[in-house]
Formats: structure tokens, C-alpha cells, sequence
């Protein structure tokens, strides 16, 4: 936590500093801070002024190779308040001048993290909420227009990583090096939704504590925004329902009884009845890249937390690598699919 420490007397002076005149809700508040949360690419602060709660992001990394990447996470959060599932945002401050971060304030959502054994249901309708956002043209939104060979050129820069690093165990390095040329076929398959799209606002980022569940008001909210994209609803989907997600924060693995419910509370409250048609072979052609996607950075981030990582290291995600990387896990991911052809 010695990050989150170190910057927390800069908070408070940018706090005491800035005129938020521009924004009634800062406007004329004496607020005490808090450390909140610290992650890998930020520091989060709890501001408080009576009643009411703010977080204070402060920026420390991207995860989309953008200078700006506080204004994308601002401006998309702007295009989410129609959804009524996000956070409203309420500053943003990329001018580096008062800290020489990007800075971003919204409001706090009090809660507990998504629980699926009681959440699936409310998970379903928060992602059809957040799927039918009308997004405008000239939109900030990174475009995913070749979906499939998008993740794989991803998959396969991230595993790189690990194949040629000393650190590799050979075995695991053999498999993966055997599911990376499976997948470089699969990935033909994108020519489905390049004929079929049906576009719109994807997290890409659904592991359940990006979810806040409040038990005494009844409301889910998705609340992290560092990395959206304007695409197929697929990847929110199968992101959600992948193992590497479901147990990145949690022992639970979603069964098929599981993703029926979440897939079907979704289903009923979409208005477009050719994306309830097709929905599931969009997640079909979907899951097994989304499942590269996810072990491939679990394989990168492996090596890198032990060389290079340039990010804040957080012992939650370190032990989860660990976990993930084990021949006998990875091979319960891709062995159904390689059988299969």
C-alpha cells in the first residue's frame, strides 16, 4: 500500500487547490480522504463531506496504450448514465498539473462484490442495460472490427512472452504453443460478425469485483471503465462466463445450469429479436479465444511480476497467476476444444 500512502497528501492538496466550480456536486466541500482500493494500473480514494461519497481515481498506468487513458475512461463513463448500472462521472483532469497523473473523480457506490450464486440473474440484465446504450456517431470508442484476429494477434504477443522466457515450465510452454496454432485457424471464424455486427459498448473487464451489489437498495452496478471497446456483446459474455474470470476473485466455476440462467435473464430483456436469434452462436465462436485471451495474460503477467512488471504489484493477482498457471488447469480450458478440432 505504500503507493497509495505516498500520493495521499497530493490528494489532498489538489482537493484544497482546485476550483470545481464546473461541477456543482465538488462545488464548496470540505473532504476528508481515504485510501480505497490500489490495482495495477490505479489508486482509489474514498472523499467524504457528510453524506456524500466520491472516489478519486488517480491514474498510474494503461492497459490501451493511450496517453489519455483517464479521458476514455471519463468519456465512456458519460456515454453509460443512460444504462443506469455505472457510475456517474464527475471530473476529469488529464492536465498533470496539480498531480502529474491523470486524474478522475465519480460518485462511490456502496455494496459488496458480485456474488454469482446469487447474482447471475441481476448480471444478466445489467449487461443487456449496458449492451443497448444508443452510442453516437464520432463516439471516443475503440473500434473492434476484426474481433477474432484482434485477440488472437493479442494472444499470441502475450504469450510470446512466456514461450521465450527462462522462466517457462517446458511442458506448459509446449501446450500452449500447440493451443496458440489451433486457435490461429479459429480465428477465420471473425467473418461472421464482420457480415452479422451488432455493435455496442463492451467492458472487456467483468471479473465479479468489477461488480458492485447493493443488498439494501437492490442494484448491481459495473464500475471499473479503464478499457472499453465498441463491439460485439459476445465478449462481455463470454468474458463473464469464463473460468479465468469466475475464479480470478472467487472458488466458483460456472456450470451449465449457471450460464442458462445468466444467458436467459439477458435474452429477456433484449429488444432486438435478431441478436436474441443469434446470441449464442456469437458466444460460441467467441469463448474459445476469449479463454486464450485470458491464460495468455495470466502467462505474461506470470513472467513479468517476477521480471519487469512496470505496474503496482497487487499478492491477490500474484497468487492467482500461480493458480492459473498449472498444466492441469490450462489443459481443462483447451483439451474439449483440441479433441474436438
Amino acid at each position: 500500500m505504500d503507493s497509495i500512502k505516498t500520493y495521499l497528501p497530493r490528494v489532498e492538496a489538489y482537493l484544497r487547490e482546485t476550483d470545481f466550480s464546473r461541477e456543482s456536486r465538488l462545488a464548496g466541500r470540505n473532504f476528508q480522504v481515504a485510501p480505497l482500493a490500489q490495482g495495477e494500473y490505479n489508486l482509489n480514494y474514498l472523499l467524504r463531506d457528510g453524506r456524500r461519497r466520491f472516489v478519486f481515481r488517480v491514474n498510474m498506468g494503461t492497459q490501451i496504450g493511450r496517453d489519455d487513458q483517464i479521458v476514455y475512461e471519463y468519456q465512456a463513463l458519460k456515454l453509460l448514465v443512460s444504462s443506469g448500472h455505472t457510475p456517474r462521472p464527475c471530473w476529469v483532469d488529464d492536465t498533470r498539473k496539480g498531480i502529474e497523473r491523470g486524474i478522475l473523480i465519480m460518485e462511490y457506490l456502496p455494496g459488496e462484490p458480485l456474488d454469482y450464486r446469487r447474482d447471475l440473474a441481476a448480471a444478466g440484465r445489467l449487461f443487456a442495460a449496458i449492451h443497448q446504450v444508443t452510442v453516437p456517431a464520432g463516439h471516443h470508442l475503440i473500434v473492434e472490427e476484426a474481433p477474432l484476429s484482434l485477440i488472437f494477434e493479442e494472444c499470441r504477443d502475450l504469450l510470446e512472452r512466456y514461450l521465450t522466457s527462462d522462466l517457462a515450465d517446458a511442458q506448459i510452454a509446449a501446450y500452449l504453443g500447440e493451443v496458440r496454432e489451433w486457435a490461429g485457424g479459429f480465428r477465420r471464424q471473425e467473418k461472421y460478425y464482420q457480415a452479422d455486427p451488432w455493435p455496442c459498448i463492451v467492458n472487456t473487464e467483468v471479473n465479479s469485483g468489477n461488480f458492485i451489489a447493493n443488498r439494501e437498495s437492490g442494484t448491481l452496478h459495473l464500475v471499473d471503465w479503464e478499457m472499453p471497446r465498441f463491439g460485439d456483446p459476445s465478449q462481455d459474455l463470454a468474458h463473464f462466463c469464463s473460468p479465468l474470470t469466475t475464479l480470478w476473485k472467487t472458488d466458483y466455476r460456472m456450470a451449465e445450469a449457471d450460464k442458462k440462467l445468466f444467458l436467459s435473464a439477458y435474452r429477456g430483456q433484449l429488444r432486438d429479436r435478431h441478436l436474441k436469434d443469434t446470441l449464442m452462436e456469437r458466444l460460441r465462436l467467441r469463448e474459445p479465444l476469449v479463454l486464450l485471451r485470458g491464460i495468455s495474460w495470466s502467462a505474461m503477467g506470470w513472467v513479468a511480476y517476477q521480471t519487469d512488471f512496470s505496474g503496482l504489484k497487487n499478492p491477490d493477482t500474484w497468487a492467482t497467476l500461480q493458480r492459473y498457471l498449472q498444466l492441469d488447469f490450462i489443459r481443462s480450458l483447451f483439451d474439449p476444444y483440441l479433441k474436438a478440432g
